[in-house]
């Protein structure tokens, strides 16, 4: 079990000295946006380009879709100025959902650390563990809530997603999984005081939510 903590933390460290890198990377499909946008910004001719893509997931459309709430409100007006700005809040959020998305990371170790002593702890010593954990757990839920807000409501670019496999596609399917994991890491969390047999279960949602975290994390930086 201490190997596997240690194996986590050092992951952790890895992947946080990789933090400055961030928007360089992977933010290269909006700087490809950007372009076209300045396009239509200044050649007329063009005029007739959608101003948003084809596809975009539901909690985009609900804000920024052609009906949505921003634009029947008139708070951004769908133009080709508008565009622009929103591409610039669109960068923004992406690079914070990715910070937001280390310090979940670094969370997640730190209660997997914590987790793994309360397990052989008794007494007081459990007590002040479980104090700890559900401290570290409420923490937790509300970066990786946080990190999630920020990538689900962020603006849409303005190509749709070209076709095949690609880094940012494996990041979405690993974030379904990682989803899923919370969501059962939190639900049997609940269950544990009542049904102590379920602790192995609640360790292992625990352990694949973070692997799949990490792994997506891995997947869009590497």
């Amino acid at each position: 079990m201490r190997k596997l903590v240690l194996t986590l933390s050092l992951l952790s460290v890895l992947l946080m000295g990789h933090a400055q890198t961030i928007p360089a990377d992977t933010l290269s499909p909006d700087m490809a946006s950007d372009s076209l946008m300045a396009d239509l910004l200044s050649d007329s001719s063009v005029t007739d380009q959608p101003l948003l893509p084809s596809k975009m997931i539901f909690t985009q459309r609900v804000f920024w879709g052609p009906k949505g709430l921003l634009r029947v409100t008139d708070i951004a007006p769908l133009t080709p100025e508008g565009r622009a700005h929103e591409l610039k809040i669109r960068r923004t959020m992406l690079v914070s959902h990715q910070v937001m998305g280390f310090v979940t990371l670094a969370g997640f170790v730190a209660q997997g650390i914590v987790g793994a002593q309360l397990y052989h702890a008794t007494g007081d010593r459990y007590r002040q563990l479980l104090d700890v954990h559900s401290a570290l757990a409420a923490g937790v839920n509300i970066t990786y809530a946080t990190t999630a807000l920020l990538s689900l409501t962020a603006p849409p670019k303005m190509l749709s997603e070209r076709r095949g496999y690609s880094s940012i596609k494996l990041h979405k399917y690993l974030a379904v999984a990682h989803i899923a994991g919370m969501i059962a890491t939190n639900v049997l969390a609940g269950m544990l005081e009542s049904n102590a047999e379920l602790k192995p279960y609640h360790r292992a949602a625990a352990y694949f939510t973070f692997g799949a975290f990490a792994l997506s994390i891995i997947a869009i930086k590497f």
